[in-house]
């Protein structure tokens, strides 16, 4: 095996993080009606433990994700998060009660929340600057695939077991986190972290080495960027003046991302469609197509980001976002046919898909030096975690068509974000930095940190 496949090979292992995540994300649509009929729930009851547990769960785990992160190592909360995956997923698919079922949703989301601080920094970690963007690329790849695949299993396993099938839709999620939890014990952990947190630099070698990387001088460069940062406090807190740009950096593209809307519209985009004009009994096909264009998208976007830039990734989405947004306010302001409103929706999810999506794991694993990197991580996705939960949150009280406040008026809600997205473009062309073929260690110099 070559060293590039090596690297392959261990990133793919760690982004399969990702695709536990998307599945799990995605896979309570299938089992929502059928459990709000077996419970007998409340709106209230089954909106905020039903289908929110899992992302109060995620922000939870976004949040303190960094610090068994930086503590125990990549490679084990790697495997943890597995363990995390499979216990939801068995335990929600076994629920005997509302309050179990939503216990076990909780540990499913804790474990999304932490992938998405670890995984990014793992892969960024292990690869070279060369490849390294369409790597963490991956991650959201994965993401991507594995809402695309809950769909596909959950249209599937319909009458498959009858009034169980709402289990078996959850339940399978165990195999592959199994497989991810088995092949995460064969990958090495990552050489910055054993030289930065344990001072393994006879381990580090022999990873850089099967790594292919050029070991000495690699050695040098973190031994270096570690005994400046040693210079200092080393009780350094995060929030300090040193790290105000990278913290600002992944704020903001953390902020943007979720207030360009995607979230809103993959969550509701059945409800946003039904109102539009189209017939409910398309919304599965929707849904699909909605994944399908997400994934062939976001894989343009993987190739193009070590190609293009990140930079010029951002702009593109912007723009497609812009226009995208535009016409869908456009298209509810007039009340234009159900399907023209959905093309430019489908615009949207792949203006998304290339721009964002793509770039933003990638960039926030690269702004921060490797002593704060997993907390950097864990800063920007739980910045991206709130603010999917509140948009999730306040959206029907909104969109509801009965007692909506904007229930007449959707428009103004594609209005508002699109004129974020005019927002995200003047920031991207005045304040995002190229970090294409840069290693980790130069980009804290061109940030002013090192």
């Amino acid at each position: 095996m070559s060293t590039r496949q090596y690297i392959y090979l261990n990133s793919i292992v760690a982004a399969m993080a990702g695709f536990l995540f998307g599945f799990d994300t995605v896979v309570i649509s299938g089992a929502n009606l059928p459990i709000k009929t077996l419970w007998n729930t409340t709106p209230w009851f089954h909106g905020l433990f039903i289908m929110s547990m899992a992302l109060w769960g995620t922000v939870l785990g976004a949040l303190f994700g960094g610090i068994p992160t930086e503590k125990y190592g990549r490679k084990k909360v790697l495997f943890w998060i597995g363990v995390l995956y499979a216990v939801s997923a068995i335990g929600s698919a076994l629920a005997t009660d509302p309050y179990l079922f939503s216990f076990f949703r909780f540990i499913g989301g804790v474990g999304v929340g932490v992938s998405s601080v670890v995984a990014p920094t793992y892969i960024a970690e292990i690869s070279t600057s060369s490849i390294r963007g369409r790597l963490v690329a991956l991650y959201q790849f994965n993401i991507v695939f594995g809402i695309l695949i809950a769909f596909l299993s959950n249209y599937l396993l319909v009458g498959f077991d009858g009034i169980n099938d709402w289990r078996w839709m959850l339940g399978v999620e165990a195999i592959p986190a199994l497989i991810y939890t088995i092949m995460v014990l064969r990958v090495p952990e990552s050489p910055r972290w054993l030289i930065t947190r344990r001072n393994d630099i006879a381990s580090a070698e022999k990873i850089l080495r099967d790594l292919g990387a050029n070991v000495k001088e690699e050695i040098q460069a973190i031994l270096a960027l570690n005994k400046k940062e040693a210079g200092g406090d080393s009780n350094e807190p995060f929030f300090t003046k040193r790290l105000s740009k990278p913290i600002w950096l992944a704020f903001f593209i953390a902020f943007f991302n979720q207030i360009s809307g995607i979230n809103f519209i993959l969550y509701y985009s059945p409800e946003i469609l039904e109102r539009a004009g189209l017939a409910a009994k398309d919304s599965l096909f929707n849904s699909i197509s909605i994944g399908g264009v997400n994934l062939i998208f976001t894989f343009v976007g993987l190739y193009l980001i070590d190609r293009t830039g990140r930079k010029n990734l951002m702009l593109i989405g912007s723009l497609g976002y812009i226009v995208s947004l535009s016409m869908v306010t456009y298209s509810f302001y007039v009340g234009a046919d159900p399907l023209f409103l959905l093309s430019f929706i489908l615009l949207f999810i792949a203006a998304h898909a290339m721009g964002q999506g793509a770039v933003i794991w990638v960039f926030i694993s690269e702004i921060f030096p490797n002593k704060s990197r997993a907390m950097g991580q864990s800063f920007g996705a739980s910045v991206h975690w709130v603010i999917a939960a509140l948009i999730t949150l306040l959206t029907p009280v909104f969109l509801d068509k009965d007692k909506g406040v904007l229930r007449d008026e959707p428009w103004i809600i594609f209005a508002f974000f699109a004129g974020m997205m005019v927002l995200q473009l003047i920031w991207v062309l005045t304040k995002f930095p190229e970090t294409k073929g840069v290693s980790l260690e130069e980009i804290q110099k061109r940030l002013g940190i090192s």
